[in-house]
């Protein structure tokens, strides 16, 4: 779809928009209103008129396009399109946008912002004198070794910005298990192959066999001595962790303390997981069921996909690994080192990183900086509230069933507690992408606590709507505003037109939303 001009102050006539920049960098990442496009039916077509319409805020040229890049329809009756930014046919990292069309044809929202006068950047009028095989063996040198890959490394061209300025790059991803799990993307410079960036996106914490021989309904025992009931498959004369009445199913494998994936599909004689042994791999099993019916129940999502995707987990991974982890593909679970439980141990743990899939495939925030904490906040906010879907000895806590004496990592009431920041004058603003993800989190965290419980901070007080509503509007943002480069405050507006779309705009659940950011300093500037 080439971006094309259009008469701005005719548009102007036709509907009534309101912009919204970041603070920090004056450029726009929202704007929402009433547009009616010519030809609503026609997706790439919308885009182009859209775009078109706000040539004043984008400032794109013919050599831009905006492409759309997946369509889907909501359970209301909405789409949502996702596009991408090309640059003379090169993907621009990271400039990942979404419009969202009602039933009556009418674009309500766009969210995500696009790179403008790329034209003028003089390093992509340099030529591309790397190759391709190259910048994986640029990769791997910087890492220092040759690792045992999950799968083979991969890498495209793209155009990627380094502080205001354009390169051509190779973005290579290197997944792999051994020595230690790895899902690190690089950003190999075209022409002199510089390293402009490096980032390990793999989720920590701080084809599945098919048998459907009989289902059958086992019990177990978790790590914490609780009885569970857990959906099994009897083949062969041997009963499987296989859970068939779920999407594609749910599997649990055996790693064996190895560094192997996926392990052997956890079974036994009997139907009767209680020894020791089992407990990881009953509460992974029984967890991951929890988290999938949190989704289905909740919004109407089939796994973490929409589609049904295989839930796999591998329990006993490696010798005292101290870590859970989900590496694009499925989930893996440390025993840990004889200080703390069994990951696996912790359903709001297994809620964290099963939202990370979801994240994956739908905002699929990158994982590093405000967008890489948007991240983490989500896993935190929906491993809490699955948490209190389940019901047993919910909290605010995240991580703390993994301690022996019930200490968490992080808190949603109080991120301070363990040295996060509440307010984003506080944010850590070093270079360390592990604190940047980590840590700044808190403040989305704080502001979401804020908006389900009420409480007044910073002298700034927000009535609670309650933990159901917070999921509808946080998963609405996830799912149908956020885009892959989403800072702090184009969260606060994905949130505040979520909730104008569930409860309307003069409704108490907007104003709870923009005061709960108000009392962590998270804004923006609107402009109509």
């Amino acid at each position: 779809m080439k971006a094309s001009p259009f008469d701005v102050m005719a548009y102007a006539k036709r509907w009534k928009r309101k912009v919204h920049r970041n603070p920090e960098s004056n450029k726009v990442e929202f704007i929402s209103g009433q547009f009616k496009p010519k030809n609503p039916y026609n997706f790439n077509t919308v885009v182009q008129e859209f775009v078109g319409a706000n040539s004043d805020v984008f400032k794109v040229t013919t050599e831009d396009t905006i492409q759309v890049m997946k369509e889907e329809m909501t359970p209301l009756g909405d789409y949502v399109i996702r596009t991408q930014q090309f640059f003379r046919g090169v993907p621009v990292y990271g400039s990942t946008q979404v419009l969202n069309l009602n039933q009556k044809g009418v674009v309500t929202a766009w969210s995500g912002g696009i790179v403008s006068e790329l034209n003028k950047q003089e390093n992509l009028n340099k030529a591309k004198n790397l190759s391709q095989q190259a910048a994986i063996q640029k990769a791997e040198h910087d890492l220092g070794f040759i690792p045992e890959y999950y799968i083979p490394p991969a890498v495209e061209l793209v155009i990627y910005m380094k502080e205001e300025i354009a390169h051509y790059a190779y973005h290579v991803n290197l997944n792999f298990l051994n020595p230690q799990p790895g899902n690190w993307d690089y950003f190999i410079d075209a022409n002199d192959g510089t390293i402009l960036n490096k980032v390990n996106r793999i989720h920590q914490v701080q084809v599945a066999r098919n048998m459907v021989d009989s289902n059958q309904i086992g019990f177990g025992i978790g790590v914490h001595g609780d009885k569970k009931q857990v959906n099994t498959v009897f083949s062969n004369s041997y009963y499987y962790l296989q859970d068939n009445t779920r999407g594609k199913g749910i599997y649990t494998y055996d790693a064996k303390n190895s560094n192997r994936l996926p392990g052997t599909l956890w079974r036994n004689a009997d139907n009767q997981f209680t020894a020791k042994y089992d407990g990881p791999a009953v509460d992974a099993h029984y967890y991951a069921g929890v988290v999938y019916d949190y989704y289905k129940n909740k919004f109407n999502r089939n796994s973490y996909d929409g589609a049904g995707a295989p839930i796999k987990s591998t329990v006993h991974y490696g010798k005292s690994y101290t870590n859970a982890f989900w590496n694009s593909y499925q989930m893996v679970y440390g025993d840990g080192d004889g200080s703390t439980y069994p990951f696996s141990g912790a359903l709001d743990v297994v809620g964290h990183e099963l939202t990370h899939a979801v994240t994956e495939k739908t905002a699929n925030l990158i994982y590093e900086n405000e967008s890489g904490a948007l991240n983490e906040a989500m896993s935190d906010i929906f491993g809490t509230l699955i948490e209190y879907y389940n019901n047993q000895n919910p909290d605010w806590e995240i991580g703390e069933d993994l301690s022996f004496n019930r200490q968490g990592f992080r808190s949603l009431a109080d991120p301070t507690k363990y040295g996060d920041p509440d307010h984003y004058s506080k944010r850590y603003r070093g270079s360390n992408q592990n604190y940047l993800v980590h840590t700044n989190s808190g403040i989305i965290n704080k502001a979401a606590y804020l908006i389900s419980e009420g409480g007044t901070h910073y002298g700034v007080t927000v009535n609670g709507i309650g933990k159901e509503k917070l999921g509808n509007i946080f998963y609405r943002a996830l799912t149908q505003y956020l885009t892959e480069s989403a800072t702090f405050s184009q969260m606060r507006a994905a949130a505040l037109q979520a909730a104008t779309d569930l409860y309307g705009a003069a409704s108490a659940e907007v104003i709870s939303v923009g005061k709960a950011f108000d009392a962590v300093g998270v804004n923006s500037i609107d402009l109509s």
